[in-house]
């Protein structure tokens, strides 16, 4: 036998420990008395995807800020483009609300796309990591709804900001060219 596993009481440790020390002296004194605990061993086996998830975690802000910068910089090359589309509508009686849906709807659009594609490519990456555990879950549709609605939430108060501030622009200065 290269291991002997004895489920202890986690009251007093120590005095078990050494309990069982004198017990293997006293049957097995050739050999030394080593121990370790599963728990220590499992958390071993473990600490690299938890490591692995801290660092998806810090790319993953990384990666959603950076994808704010875009978005926030293509939503203003957008609505500087569309300065006298927007000043126009505003003559007309656009509203604050129609120009930001005007200027936003592009943007959901395009992330919908985005979301569909990425849905089956996530799936199989996911179904794939999973398969290396013992214990395994499944994955619902639910977390790519939830996050495609959570991607959808940080997009539009990325380009609703810059959408407000076309909106509540004096139409005036966009038309006073033409």
């Amino acid at each position: 036998m290269s291991y002997l596993s004895v489920k202890i009481n986690t009251q007093n440790i120590p005095q078990t420990v050494e309990f069982l020390k004198e017990i293997w002296k006293k049957f097995s004194p050739n050999h030394p008395f080593e121990y370790f605990f599963l728990d220590d061993d499992f958390e071993k086996m473990y600490r690299s995807e938890m490591r692995l998830g801290k660092i998806f975690a810090s790319f993953t802000v990384l990666a959603v800020f950076i994808a704010c910068l875009g978005l926030f910089g293509l939503a203003s090359f957008t609505s500087e483009q569309r300065t006298k589309e927007i000043g126009v509508r505003k003559v007309l009686g656009a509203s604050v609300s129609n120009i930001v849906v005007l200027l936003s709807k592009e943007f959901s659009k395009w992330l919908l796309i985005a979301s569909l594609v990425a849905w089956p490519v996530a799936y199989y990456a996911v179904s794939q990591w999973l398969q290396s555990f013992a214990y395994r879950i499944s994955i619902g549709i639910w977390i790519f709804l939830l996050s495609t609605v959570l991607a959808l939430f940080v997009a539009m108060a990325t380009v609703s900001f810059k959408a407000v501030r076309a909106a509540i622009a004096n139409p005036v200065d966009a038309l006073r060219y033409e």
